[in-house]
């Protein structure tokens, strides 16, 4: 009998591209027909997920980094029939906070704005990227080149766009509690954007309370920062999908 492979969508996160996930594709390959998503010029989760949805047909897995995974919930909201399983990874479930936290973020997001616009991309990205990757990885040339290249193959307006949408996330939380599709949290173990604690929050809406999948030593760029950790943790959740 020939066994067929699932689809496997992978959809990034804010101005991130192939780049990170082609890390983990020499594993994910050999198990999964992968589809890799770009957002083109979309301003909402929302479009996105609808993206998600006309990239295949039928049913599929799907795996979302950082702002990736807010989209695949919206895909789980959308159609949850579809969804076979999700791996949620360096992400978040909330929407923007109210009061004084909710203003202090879009702060700081319209802070790399005005850096894109005034000085450039690279020099965004240059500021972006300290926080999103684990400390000791700062001094790692390559890495860090990968990520502002990555970030240069956009453009302003994509950037924009990309904010925008993530200032108007939707809550996750009912869609979390009403997942009956294998849901997968991986976090990296240093990430300062979206902790480890953060997914333990979403681990407590979803049935069953699954653990938290920690990848050691890493920060928020995870599938860059350690690939080989976090494709074996995929391995075993399309296995057991």
């Amino acid at each position: 009998m020939i066994h067929t492979q699932p689809n496997l969508v992978l959809i990034p996160g804010l101005m991130c591209d192939d780049a990170v996930w082609t890390p983990l594709l020499p594993w994910l390959n050999g198990v999964a027909q992968t589809h890799l998503m770009d957002h083109g010029e979309a301003n909402s989760l929302t479009v996105m997920a609808e993206q998600v949805l006309d990239e295949v047909q039928g049913a599929f897995l799907m795996a979302g980094h950082s702002m990736g995974g807010r989209v695949a919930m919206e895909v789980m909201r959308l159609a949850p029939e579809r969804v076979t399983g999700v791996a949620l990874m360096d992400t978040g479930h909330m929407p923007l906070a109210l009061g004084e936290k909710g203003v202090q973020e879009r702060q700081k997001r319209q802070a790399l704005l005005d850096i894109v616009q005034t000085r450039g991309l690279r020099a965004m990205a240059s500021e972006w990227v300290k926080g999103m990757v684990a400390p000791s990885r700062l001094a790692d040339a390559q890495l860090i080149e990968d990520i502002l290249l990555m970030f240069e193959r956009k453009t302003p307006a994509v950037f924009e766009r990309q904010i925008q949408a993530l200032l108007n996330r939707p809550d996750g939380s009912e869609t979390l509690q009403a997942a009956r599709c294998r849901v997968a949290l991986m976090c990296g173990e240093l990430d300062a954007w979206s902790p480890v604690s953060q997914h333990e929050e979403m681990a407590a809406l979803l049935r069953g309370n699954p653990a938290v999948q920690v990848i050691k030593g890493a920060g928020h760029m995870c599938t860059m920062e350690a690939p080989m950790a976090v494709a074996s943790a995929l391995l075993e959740w399309i296995e057991a999908c």
